[in-house]
């Protein structure tokens, strides 16, 4: 026989209403159709940053981000708190407009790091500064 557990508050042993939920790294999540799982903690997104690159570079919101470099028209430097645990994570990203986030296919290796990530703003081959950036990283943390 199956248990299931039903609660409408976790709080800890102490009754603040802090919660510290832990959970394996071998944890699964049923997907909505119920036949396909997934790892649950490799399945969450380690790092997230929405900024503004023209003007003076300021974060608007961030999740895993220590700062934010502005390396040039275009160019940023995404500086992470807690290291990824190897160079082969998965970036994602967009800007406003028609500028398309890159990491420079040219030079991998120099672009990213288990601490940082550069990436680049271009449009039409050219870099350009955009408004909204927005970028997120998945894969294992250090």
């Amino acid at each position: 026989m199956t248990s299931q557990l039903n609660v409408d508050t976790i709080v800890d042993k102490a009754g603040s209403g802090g919660t510290n939920v832990k959970i394996a790294n071998t944890s699964v999540t049923v997907a909505e159709g119920g036949s396909a799982t997934t790892t649950t903690v490799q399945g969450l997104t380690k790092v997230g940053i929405n900024f503004n690159g023209e003007g003076t570079v300021a974060i608007r919101d961030s999740f895993n981000v220590s700062s934010l470099d502005d390396d040039g028209t275009g160019e940023y430097g995404i500086n992470f708190t807690n290291n990824m645990g190897n160079n082969n994570y998965f970036p994602s990203g967009m800007a406003e407009g028609d500028g398309k986030v890159v990491i420079n296919d040219s030079a991998y290796s120099t672009h990213v790091s288990t601490s940082a990530l550069n990436i680049d703003c271009k449009t039409g081959g050219s870099f350009v500064d955009r408004e909204v950036v927005c970028t997120t990283i998945d894969g294992d943390l250090a």
